[in-house]
């Protein structure tokens, strides 16, 4: 059966709870979508960890070059990779007990929303991270301290 995404009150409730966020393929490049959602990720006051291993830092957030190299919990884990990219961030991000996998807008992997779920994650496929946000009118966060 095709991956269907979590209604619109599971998203709510999945989004409300999270408060750290690692943005794979985030990069410090203005023009770039992922610096845009990671951006308006910051400003709804989320805690927002780049993971890009050509970065050091993207919107004076230190960035890590890989899932397992961030060293406090992520909550939920935000992918800008190439479709064909992402199976192995399931086993990844289930391994640092991430609760959710989200594939950006334009990112659509079976194989890794079978390898997620049967992690324990939700999954989330084909959906623009900081649209959601908005649209579900998730309340702004204090911003946690870091």
């Amino acid at each position: 059966m095709p991956h269907q995404n979590p209604s619109d009150r599971e998203l709510f409730e999945l989004l409300d709870a999270a408060r750290t966020i690692a943005v794979v393929g985030a990069s410090s490049k203005p023009e770039r979508s992922s610096n845009g959602v990671f951006r308006r990720l910051l400003s709804a006051g989320y805690r927002v960890i780049p993971v890009n291993p050509h970065e050091s830092e993207v919107l004076g957030q230190k960035a890590y070059p890989s899932l397992a190299a961030i060293p406090e919990p992520v909550d939920l884990v935000d992918v800008f990779r190439r479709s064909e990219e992402t199976t192995e961030l399931a086993a990844e991000a289930a391994a640092i007990g991430a609760k959710t996998l989200w594939l950006q807008s334009g990112v659509y992997n079976e194989q890794t929303a079978e390898r997620a779920r049967a992690a324990g994650l939700n999954v989330v496929m084909d959906a623009c991270l900081a649209v959601e946000v908005s649209t579900l009118r998730i309340p702004k966060r204090t911003a946690p301290s870091k």
